[in-house]
């Protein structure tokens, strides 16, 4: 199902196809996405976990009608999937239980880094989210993430510092946007 497109991107749910758990695995089986990652399971080291990445993700979501999800984001022009954009309630200091505290996120494979991409996805993202009446949504990112951190600035969120609200009490970088900013 597509979420939303920009320009040149699709935002659209993961499927369970071959080329789109290959590039799952792909993407997650990577140390240079998965060390920034706090997800248990990670980095993949078969291609059959991809299907299982899929299931938790779907399972995540499931309630959430549609408006959070962790989506493919395909490139329009080539229909290759240039990784992934996460919107979700953050979980809180027991890394269980959801807060009111929205996330943006991504994880974009290397072939896909410095098109602007992640950018373009979260940016629709953010203005679907706000019209639908969210006061603020935050982007948390592993210390020394540089790559993410200039997303997030680029998406015009503020830094708030480090934090440890969410994730199990796990040290992030947080940033903001508010609607009316």
């Amino acid at each position: 199902m597509t979420v939303l497109t920009t320009e040149r991107l699709v935002l659209r749910d993961w499927t369970d196809t071959p080329a789109d758990l290959d590039r799952i695995f792909d993407i997650y089986s990577r140390t240079e996405i998965t060390r920034w990652l706090a997800a248990s399971g990670l980095p993949l080291t078969d291609p059959a976990q991809a299907r299982d990445r899929l299931a938790i993700w779907r399972k995540r979501h499931a309630g959430h009608g549609g408006r959070y999800g962790t989506w493919a984001i395909e490139v329009r022009d080539t229909g290759r999937v240039a990784g992934t954009l996460i919107l979700k309630p953050l979980p809180g200091a027991d890394d269980v239980t959801e807060t009111d505290d929205i996330e943006v996120g991504w994880h974009l494979h290397p072939d896909s880094w410095g098109h602007g991409y992640a950018t373009e996805a979260a940016s629709a993202v953010l203005a679907r989210e706000f019209a639908a009446g969210t006061p603020q949504v935050y982007a948390v990112v592993s210390p020394g993430n540089e790559a993410s951190m200039g997303v997030a600035r680029r998406l015009g969120m503020t830094h708030l510092g480090q934090r440890t609200d969410w994730y199990g009490g796990e040290v992030l970088e947080t940033f903001v946007r508010r609607a009316d900013a």
